[in-house]
């Protein structure tokens, strides 16, 4: 069987997680071990690489080959990360944020479960205020037009010797 590719990271067991992240874990078999997000991929390799020596992994499955022992992977590993007390309430904020927004969400399918007919009010409202939108940026869009037409009939009457049709109080002069 071929060897397995290694992740966009270029480390076995750590990838790139969206927020620009690095995410390190082992897999065997059905086991998942997560080992923690890490600033760089190198950090997360040297977690992946420690974790890998605890459980009698093989050399050839880490990422550091020139690491010899336990001792040596331990002490190249990152330290583990502290949650603080400010962590915990971030984190306990966050929890009460998303339990209040699936509430919402609960209420709001509810009531229009109990309110048809106000869901379809509020359907033809929107789709009123698109098409007014709609009307209305056309319009703004031909003025636009129409004063750069009236613009240009005016630097091309100056510009063969003529006199403007402005006055000097007329707006559109600017």
């Amino acid at each position: 069987m071929p060897p397995r590719r290694r992740s966009a990271s270029g480390y076995r067991g750590v990838r790139q997680r969206p927020n620009g992240g690095f995410y390190a874990e082992i897999r065997s078999g059905d086991l998942r071990l997560s080992l923690g997000t890490y600033d760089t991929a190198h950090e997360a390799a040297r977690a992946f690489d420690a974790a890998a020596w605890r459980l009698g992994r093989p050399r050839l499955q880490m990422n550091f080959p020139d690491v010899r022992t336990l001792q040596q992977a331990l002490d190249l590993a990152p330290p583990p990360r502290l949650n603080s007390a400010q962590d915990r309430a971030e984190h306990t904020a966050l929890q009460r944020r998303l339990l209040v927004a699936q509430e919402d969400e609960r209420v709001m399918t509810e009531w229009r479960r109990r309110h048809p007919e106000d869901v379809a009010y509020e359907q033809e409202y929107w789709e009123r205020r698109r098409e007014e939108d709609t009307r209305r940026r056309r319009e703004e869009r031909l003025d636009r037009r129409r004063r750069k037409a009236l613009a240009c009939a005016h630097a091309d009457l100056v510009n063969a010797g003529g006199r403007s049709f402005f006055t000097e109080e007329d707006e559109r002069l600017v």
